[in-house]
């Protein structure tokens, strides 16, 4: 102890590098907020020591969690031990780990609830109240869960990520005390990556989803940000206020919430919508709700028309608790599914069967609320930091009854939807993707010219690194074309179940379309080119027979300076409105098929 005094006080010094080996920093983890002491009929469910199925979370006393083949060993055996478990492979993550899932089935043909943890592996509560849950399904009388669905479990999606431990990995989270980090091996949030689809993992778990078809679909997580009453809170897309599939949100918002909280109540938590705040810092300004695009597991499921829960433990209960609680969230998921899956079907079968003419593609946060709700927040202090030089905030674990007002936004850009969409052959990794998300195409197998609504990309800004890709953004400029469309290149009907899956992907202006996360680089290459000695007496003829043209030459030169200083930018204007310009240049490469006016 006194060594790692002197150490500290030599580090903060300057005398020792800031990076020490955990061994000797562990104690200085970031203070997190005092607790409030918790105890529920849910503790009922921990093993005991003498049991030869406890977890190793159980064991551990909720200190730590199971390494990746600590996780497969025990599953291994409890998966030998009962015949309403298998395990099965069905991925591989880019180190080369296998991707594994358990279901627990009575057999027949029922509905699947599929649950995945570790998505953020430093996430992990769902994994450790995963296995415990299996554990009680299979050998401690707990399979009537089974008698109406099917429980498919994915114990750890990002199981590279799950490998790179660390005491300092989610500062802001109490427990386990050996974390996995949030992002995977190739530093891909996969919880970002269901549109484009980068990450094998990712790859893996849509492949999944569209054989499986679940009748549910629950990713579990830790929250970050403030501290609040809630220890278990869950969302989904829009939270029925901007939901694509408005008969999935119904249902999710209306007999799954009411037979979800009360049984996680008598399990001893306390269930809340996952709460989004305006300001942290200051909660009277509202808690947000927003659009989700199919980046996110809840907006794919949105678009794919999948019912999708996204499951958030408090990140500042306790580790033990937030178990816990996750066990009672999925009991309560595969219970209620079970007793009410006619009506989710006929959900699932309403929006399949939707249509709808138009797709918002850009959303700003409304100025007034949609409505108000009760919550419980947690008393505070604010002191002033020496470090930041300002006002912060300490809370002080005692609750606070609170009225909250709901932010939420407005559609400010929407785009009609067309018949259909022409992807090019040369477009490989665009069609892959298609493949790979199940979107329904047709192949030509000779050229096709076709009266196109094009859109030609106007100031092209290229944003910061996000999620391994360059994201593209700008205004966006139609106009009608007659393209012809290579042998091979396929025609996607708008007409299909994932057909608005197929417009959040393919529509130039949908804030997670392919062309925004950057699978079209070749559209702002421009090709071709003449050199100054041709270039500049054409451009000299072309001033000398146009006046219009010199009228808008002169505007340039005296709006832009740094333009009327640069010969090659000057050469370059006139030879864009020449026939030498690059006619593709900037121009998205899909076709829209759509009825003239």
């Amino acid at each position: 102890m006194r060594r790692l005094r002197i150490m500290t006080v030599l580090a903060l010094a300057g005398a020792l590098p800031a990076a020490l080996p955990a061994a000797a920093t562990a104690q200085e983890r970031a203070p997190l907020p005092p607790t409030l002491p918790w105890s529920g009929p849910s503790e009922r469910l921990i093993a005991r020591a003498t049991d030869p199925w406890i977890t190793p979370v159980e064991r551990s006393g909720f200190r730590t969690t199971p390494s990746y083949a600590e996780t497969s060993a025990w599953l291994d055996r409890l998966v030998a031990a009962s015949p309403l478990l298998t395990r099965e492979t069905f991925g591989t993550t880019a180190e080369g780990r296998a991707l594994y899932l358990i279901r627990a089935s009575k057999g027949g043909d029922k509905p699947v609830v599929l649950i995945q943890a570790g998505i953020h592996s430093g996430e992990i509560d769902g994994k450790d109240a995963g296995l415990m849950l299996l554990r009680d399904i299979a050998l401690h009388g707990k399979d009537d869960l089974l008698d109406r669905v099917d429980l498919v479990f994915v114990p750890i999606l990002n199981a590279d990520g799950h490998e790179r431990t660390s005491p300092f990995n989610r500062p802001n989270q109490r427990g386990p005390e050996n974390p996995g980090q949030r992002s995977t091996a190739q530093n891909i949030n996969l919880n970002r990556d269901y549109a484009k689809a980068d990450a094998p993992e990712t790859q893996a778990m849509i492949r999944l989803l569209r054989r499986l078809d679940p009748m549910l679909y629950i990713d579990m997580h830790v929250s970050d940000g403030f501290d609040h009453g809630y220890d278990v809170t869950y969302t989904f897309a829009g939270w029925g206020v901007y939901t694509r599939s408005r008969h999935i949100t119904d249902w999710l918002n209306g007999p799954f919430r009411a037979s979800i909280d009360p049984f996680v109540r008598r399990m001893g938590h306390h269930p809340h919508f996952y709460p989004s705040a305006i300001d942290e810092r200051d909660l009277s300004r509202g808690l947000r709700f927003a659009a989700e695009g199919p980046r996110y597991s809840t907006g794919y499921g949105d678009y794919a028309r999948i019912p999708t829960v996204l499951v958030e433990m408090h990140s500042l209960k306790p580790y033990r608790q937030r178990v816990l609680g996750a066990y009672a969230m999925m009991e309560a998921a595969l219970r209620h599914v079970g007793r009410d899956a006619p009506a989710l079907r006929s959900a699932i079968a309403g929006d399949r069967a939707d249509r709808p003419t138009e797709l918002p593609v850009r959303w700003q946060r409304r100025d007034t609320p949609i409505d108000t709700v009760p919550f419980t927040g947690m008393a505070l202090e604010r002191y002033r930091s020496p470090a930041s030089g300002e006002e912060e905030v300490r809370y002080l674990a005692r609750p606070q009854a609170l009225r909250l007002p709901l932010i939420g936004q407005t559609p400010v850009a929407t785009v009609r939807l067309p018949r259909a969409w022409w992807v090019p052959v040369s477009a490989t990794d665009v069609i892959a993707r298609l493949d790979l998300h199940g979107i329904a195409y047709t192949r030509i197998d000779a050229a096709q010219t076709l009266d196109l609504d094009m859109a030609r990309i106007i100031d092209p800004v290229l944003g910061p690194a996000s999620e391994g890709r360059i994201m593209l953004s700008g205004q966006f400029r139609h106009q009608r074309r007659r393209e012809t469309m290579p042998a091979g290149s396929v025609r996607i009907p708008y007409d299909q179940d994932r057909g608005l899956l197929a417009a959040a992907l393919l529509e130039p202006e949908s804030v997670d379309s392919l062309l925004a996360w950057g699978l079209f680089p070749a559209m702002l290459q421009k090709n071709g080119g003449i050199e100054r000695f041709a270039s500049a007496p054409m451009a000299d003829a072309m001033l000398a027979r146009d006046p219009a043209l010199r009228a808008a030459f002169e505007a340039k030169l005296a709006a832009d300076p740094a333009f009327a200083a640069d010969g090659e930018a000057r050469l370059a204007w006139f030879v864009d409105r020449s026939p030498y310009r690059d006619d593709r240049y900037l121009l998205y490469p899909v076709g829209r098929e759509v009825p003239r006016d």
